[in-house]
């Protein structure tokens, strides 16, 4: 037998010595073999991939989001940047329905070499491969010279994006998933009408349920509610953690800590939540997926619900929707939970990540670098795609200039996801167990109760199956 191995292993080093001597930069797929996630470059290589040649062909597969929607071709055009830059070709897929695209393939083995897809979507594609450890180590990009460039990746990126849950999800010091679009989560809302009426924006939640009741009875049509979908109360929910309990509270409630969800804090946590689902428009569950999410978006240009959760690419997303005469976009943090305190915003992150199984690793990476290259940024600024990279906040006008201020008008920031925990049968992800149930909690198929107690049996769940 050990001459048998002994054999196998010389044959494979000679191919392997043939297949250099032939100078071609592709790397084979293989449907049965993953190649371990940090096999692209050695210490000693300066944190530089070897270059590709033009007969190499990446794939790419990008969510066609607000952003896109806004600059139509965003995408393409970072693709053709990146392939005149290194001379590497780009075969891009780009849609709204990604997960659709481009599952049926990886399941058979044939997987993109790059993919743009945060956490948080409906069906919960990068959380899946984060808990199968199927999403490469790319670490070694923050050392990376950016192709056309002299900075590095990690120069270019804002201190303590790369230092986050939603990019190490593992908890061991390694970033997986880089740090792409950011943009501040909060409530958004029509100021024109606010000014129209004279209402004050609602500082607390106690202020916030007088305003709900107020509206309610000068017109019962309009709601002081609605959210997209159940995917979007992962940022609200981060940000009411945050602005109820601080970031000690926050930290220890992302790691599941035992007990965190009967302290005082949890609990108004549930409590606001619960009492919100009650102020919310009932139309709200039925049109609350990644279909017909944008009709609930819709309420608030009509003015049937005057808050909703979301993010800055809301602006992009419903530009050609019509809305009510007057109407103005308006953002503002979540309510402090008392009197004096400080609201929260969360930072959204979106992230791209590459596949344990890209076919092209090297090539994969310089792209992922090219990403934060100021003709990427410059292309996905018009967007209005801002990645965490400094100075380009400050060439924002109009909308995003005042979302991306919230900070600066006294909203605490946010950041960091649930932490991540291995696969167990009849444990969805962090969206399922905790958040699709508030559908229920709105049509009035779930009770508080009944939430709050499966979302603490959940949560003992995961920290019992935790990665570490």
């Amino acid at each position: 037998m050990k001459k048998i191995l002994s054999m196998i292993l010389a044959s494979v080093l000679v191919l392997s010595l043939l297949a250099a001597c032939g100078g071609g930069n592709n790397q084979s797929s293989q449907n049965n073999q993953q190649p371990p996630a940090d096999s692209s470059q050695t210490p000693d290589s300066g944190g530089d991939a070897e270059p590709a040649g033009s007969d190499t062909t990446i794939q790419v597969a990008a969510l066609a989001s607000g952003y896109e929607e806004a600059y139509p071709g965003m995408w393409q055009e970072v693709c053709d940047a990146f392939t005149a830059e290194t001379g590497i070709n780009v075969e891009l897929i780009c849609d709204k329905n990604l997960e659709d695209v481009i599952g049926p393939a990886m399941q058979g083995g044939e997987f993109p070499d790059v993919i743009h897809l945060a956490t948080g979507r409906e069906k919960g594609l990068t959380e899946q491969f984060i808990k199968d450890r199927n999403i490469a180590e790319i670490t070694d990009v923050l050392s990376m010279t950016i192709p056309g460039e002299s900075n590095t990746v990690g120069d270019k990126i804002i201190g303590g994006f790369t230092d986050t849950s939603v990019t190490n999800p593992y908890n061991d010091g390694k970033t997986y998933l880089a740090p792409m679009f950011y943009s501040p989560c909060g409530l958004f809302y029509n100021a024109g009408l606010f000014e129209e009426k004279g209402w004050t924006v609602p500082a607390t939640w106690d202020e916030m349920w007088e305003l709900g009741d107020k509206v309610q009875a000068e017109n019962p049509d309009m709601y002081l509610f609605t959210y997209p979908t159940t995917g979007y109360f992962d940022a609200f929910f981060y940000a009411l953690m945050y602005s109820v309990g601080g970031p000690d509270f926050y930290n220890k409630a992302l790691r599941y800590e035992e007990g965190i969800w009967d302290t005082a804090e949890g609990q108004a946590c549930f409590d606001i939540v619960s009492k919100l689902a009650s102020y919310t428009n009932p139309v709200t569950p039925a049109q609350a997926n990644d279909q017909d999410f944008t009709q609930n978006q819709q309420l608030v240009l009509d003015n049937k619900a005057l808050f909703m959760p979301n993010g800055t690419w809301i602006v992009g997303e419903m530009a050609e929707a019509p809305r009510a005469d007057g109407f103005k976009w308006g953002m503002t943090a979540l309510p402090a939970a008392k009197s004096g305190g400080n609201g929260a915003s969360y930072c959204w992150l979106e992230q791209a990540w590459i596949p344990a199984g890209a076919p092209n690793m090297d090539a994969a990476k310089q792209f992922v670098a090219f990403l934060y290259s100021d003709a990427a940024c410059g292309i996905f600024a018009k967007g209005g795609a801002i990645q965490p990279v400094p100075g380009l906040t400050g060439s924002l006008e109009g909308d995003n200039k005042m979302f991306y201020s919230i900070y600066d008008n006294g909203a605490d920031a946010a950041m960091g996801n649930f932490a991540a925990y291995n696969a167990v049968a009849g444990l969805g992800t962090n969206r399922e167990a905790f958040f699709d149930p508030v559908n229920g909690l709105v049509n009035g198929s779930v009770t508080a109760e009944q939430w709050s107690g499966d979302f603490k049996a959940a949560s003992d769940q995961m920290r019992a199956n935790i990665m570490e």
